[in-house]
């Protein structure tokens, strides 16, 4: 069982109730495909610029998320009836995960639900040395 801590972006919480990245968590389908009986630890909101999010990660490790998950928003947007790369909610993104992985030692993968077409999640790895992990 692989456990999961998912992270949204606020300009997207009024609007989403997450349907769609629960819905592939539980199937283990999309940006969950490749993880083991995906269960969901907890959520939170990244609110810009993201100087928190790191310690709300921290938090999701300690309720025992093994992977931080990235909703597909922050970095893909819907267009013509199907998502797209770019034009997210977070421009930033690749930073905030990087960081994230370097301070909790966890994986962050881009991705969960809605991925455009031939995507394939993105991983951040922790480093080799890291202390905590």
């Amino acid at each position: 069982m692989t456990k999961i801590g998912l992270i949204r972006c606020e300009k997207n919480e009024t609007r989403c109730p997450l349907t769609g990245c629960l819905t592939s968590l539980h199937n283990a389908a999309q940006g969950f495909a490749d993880l083991a009986q995906p269960e969901l630890i907890g959520v939170f909101t990244c609110h810009c610029p993201g100087d928190h999010i790191a310690d709300m990660a921290k938090i999701l490790k300690s309720k025992g998320a093994e992977v931080i998950s990235w909703c597909t928003c922050a970095f893909a947007r819907r267009e013509g009836g199907a998502w797209v790369l770019g034009g997210g909610f977070c421009d930033h993104l690749d930073e905030l995960a990087q960081r994230v992985a370097r301070e909790t030692g966890l994986p962050c993968i881009l991705g969960t639900a809605h991925l455009p077409q031939g995507y394939v999640p993105q991983t951040f790895d922790a480093p080799q040395d890291h202390a905590d992990g």
